[in-house]
């Protein structure tokens, strides 16, 4: 190679771009993402092992009767002594046993004449076989990996990958052609491949497979570099030659990065060295048809430096993006792999994580049932207008009692009695999800009064009724108090498994998660349940017994009651106050007869006194129904919140997720809630290994930027 041009090719910043994408592949960073990269394809016998041994003058074994049967990637790199180490990386898809042989493999040469035995060695590693006779793949989908060091060497790097075999021969399978065609397809998909689509001027161009196959990933053809090969097999001056020049000058099957036409080494030039190889194919350009072309596209010295300028510019392009995939990807790896938590495969791992998992919900939880939020967990939403409909809402535990015992409150006030006594029996309209009670006029309330004092009659004097008769009117007046608290508690403990569910959704690995709450949540809420509803069920048995009071309330609103009544008898009664006049002296009232006042009241009073003794039953009856039912109401409302939703429920809510019943629990228990299903498993070590790739691929970009500040640096003191 020429020394300018090859001086051209050694440049710092060449070296480090080019190290920097091989670093990245080694640290196995091309199975996660597409690195910047140029990849040989094409069809079989299409040139492109001749082509790959003159780009990088590596006297590679060939054979006329077939072709690569592996992708090789190729690293070129100026260094002061001659040096070529061939390692494999294994197959993605192999057995961890298969991946660490095939790992193990590293051979180093000095003499290129060691060359054929070493690929051997690589082929029988890969599980390659030559002989027709024994079965075995003829093509690996395990890469070799070729490193030259050398102070002739220019910064380069290409993967070379099988040609696309159009039918089977002897000794190849239909199997075999469909795993060339999967390697192919692998790399020319991948965005950040730079196809360099070699085609043989020996075959029509329509029937150049790879100029298909290449469109189908490329169909604007972007990241495409076409490559004529064997341009000394056409006529002089025939059509064949004509329709290779046109393609040549991008005029046919345009592609953007354009193409370029090298001449291979004839069969009759076998020998030829790689000097002779230069000048027999310059001498070739500057002859026939092909002079008319621009001379920087044609020849292999030319397209070495083409490729290298290119790579260069491509890595340029293409490595910052790369990295920010590189953090994108880590941190969505990352992210996947929390949510499996932490490894469980053994007793202690999974006793560890049950428990700190336990003590994670418990601290939720306790909080969610005292009010403090200041768990993340309760942040969820906090944009969200407070609804019990809305699940972040609902997260605030103690927040939704409140508004729900509330709403009981509210409701039993509302519609909990079956009556609603009136002087008139229109009522103003209710809100139309409001179930109203029955509206009944006086004279309907004092009916139903005395057919009640009617049943209950004992020898209780006239004007008299039995006691009874106030328990009798209170038990049928509040029958739909049952109703309205069993729905209340069964939404409080609706809402209560809503809340658990939430924070094990929240805090553990979906496939714990149903485990967890089947083993260790389930027979807690039944109990709780059960409980619950026992203690509702004494409470509504308790308003089933003769009414018991003691609370000065009662007898509070019974007087209130009586004095209202008293107050509408006296309306329109007491004489209207005299009209002071005035005059230069001041303010004169008239006479004021006080006591001929008092005698209209009291006599007022007489003539309104009930003179139907059942009548008068029927009034007291109603108005100790009135007053007791106020006091019971809010006897019960506060005994249902306090002694069934604040007992049974809300305090032993917390003791479901105690870590203290972890510690009792046998180990086949404990690894039947949270151990690893194999699924899980397999999800991790693929996950860990990506991570691992991916924080290598972070380290090297990371050296790369200190590394280019501090060449900064010592330049500017320069």
């Amino acid at each position: 190679m020429d020394s300018s041009m090859l001086g051209e090719l050694q440049t710092a910043e060449q070296r480090e771009i080019l190290d920097t994408i091989t670093q990245l592949r080694k640290c196995g960073l091309d199975t996660i993402l597409s690195l910047p990269q140029l990849v040989v394809c094409g069809d079989q016998s299409a040139g492109k092992s001749s082509l790959l041994e003159a780009l990088t003058e590596i006297p590679f074994p060939r054979n006329d009767s077939l072709c690569t049967r592996f992708a090789t990637e190729i690293n070129l790199r100026c260094e002061p002594t001659e040096k070529l180490t061939i390692k494999i990386i294994p197959d993605s898809s192999r057995s961890a046993d298969e991946q660490r042989t095939i790992n193990a493999f590293s051979m180093s040469i000095t003499d290129f004449k060691e060359l054929p035995g070493i690929m051997d060695a690589a082929k029988k590693v890969m599980g390659i076989d030559e002989v027709e006779s024994t079965p075995g793949p003829a093509f690996s989908k395990d890469t070799l990996r070729i490193d030259v060091e050398g102070p002739m060497r220019p910064q380069l790097t290409l993967v070379d990958i099988p040609g696309l075999i159009q039918s089977t021969t002897k000794g190849v399978t239909d199997a075999d052609i469909e795993t060339v065609a999967a390697i192919t397809d692998h790399y020319i998909r991948q965005s950040r491949t730079i196809c360099l689509a070699v085609i043989s001027a020996q075959n029509d161009v329509a029937n150049q497979g790879i100029l298909r196959r290449v469109r189908k990933f490329d169909p604007k053809g972007e990241r495409t570099l076409g490559i004529i090969t064997k341009p000394d097999t056409l006529s002089a001056g025939s059509k064949s030659e004509a329709d290779f020049l046109e393609l040549a000058k991008n005029e046919n099957v345009f592609l953007k990065l354009g193409w370029h036409v090298v001449k291979n080494r004839a069969f009759k030039e076998s020998d030829f060295t790689t000097e002779q190889r230069a000048l027999a194919e310059k001498a070739f350009f500057r002859d026939r048809i092909w002079r008319l072309l621009n001379q920087d596209y044609v020849g292999i010295d030319n397209l070495r430096v083409r490729l290298s300028h290119l790579l260069l510019d491509h890595g340029k392009a293409e490595l910052p993006r790369l990295s920010d995939d590189v953090e994108r990807f880590l941190q969505k790896d990352k992210d996947e792999i929390a949510l499996l938590g932490n490894p469980r495969a053994t007793i202690s791992e999974c006793r560890t994580y049950l428990a700190q998992l336990s003590m994670a919900c418990h601290d939720i939880c306790k909080a969610g049932v005292q009010g403090t939020y200041h768990n993340d967990f309760f942040r969820f939403g906090r944009e969200v207008s407070f609804s019990l409909e809305s699940a972040a809402s609902t997260r605030r535990l103690r927040a939704a009692v409140q508004f729900m015992n509330s709403e009981f409150a509210r409701e039993l006030r509302i519609k909990g009695h079956k009556y609603d006594i009136r002087e008139k029996p229109s009522s103003p309209a209710s809100p139309s999800h409001i179930e109203k009670p029955s509206v009944l006029s006086e004279e309907d309330a004092m009916n139903w009064a005395r057919n009640q004092i009617l049943k209950s009659r004992g020898k209780e004097l006239a004007g008299c009724f039995n006691p009874n008769v106030v328990a009798e009117l209170f038990w049928e007046q509040s029958e739909s108090w049952e109703k309205l608290a069993r729905s209340h508690v069964e939404q409080i403990l609706q809402l209560c498994e809503n809340f658990l569910r939430g924070i094990l959704a929240d805090q553990a690995t979906a496939d714990v998660k149903d485990r967890f709450w089947r083993f260790l949540v389930v027979d807690e809420l039944r109990k709780q349940r059960t409980s619950s509803f026992h203690e509702l069920n004494q409470l509504i048995q308790d308003n089933k017994e003769y009414p018991i009071n003691y609370n000065h309330y009662f007898t509070d609103n019974l007087e209130k009651r009586r004095q209202q009544k008293l107050r509408a008898q006296l309306q329109g009664v007491l004489p209207e106050p005299p009209t002071p006049s005035r005059c230069s002296i001041g303010t004169h009232y008239p006479p004021y007869d006080v006591r001929n006042a008092l005698e209209k009241v009291v006599s007022a009073c007489g003539q309104r006194t009930t003179t139907d003794m059942d009548d008068f039953s029927c009034e007291e009856a109603l108005d100790c129904l009135s007053s007791i039912y106020k006091v019971q109401e809010k006897t019960f409302v506060a005994n249902v919140t306090t002694q069934v939703v604040e007992r049974h429920i809300m305090k032993r809510l917390e003791e479901i997720f105690s870590p203290l019943k972890i510690i009792d629990l046998p180990e086949p228990e404990i690894e039947s809630i949270v151990s690893e299903p194999s699924s899980t498993k397999r999800q991790r070590l693929f996950l860990q290994d990506r991570i691992k790739k991916l924080e290598e691929g972070q380290k090297i970009f990371r050296s790369v930027i200190g590394s280019s500040a501090t060449n900064s640096k010592r330049h500017d003191i320069a």
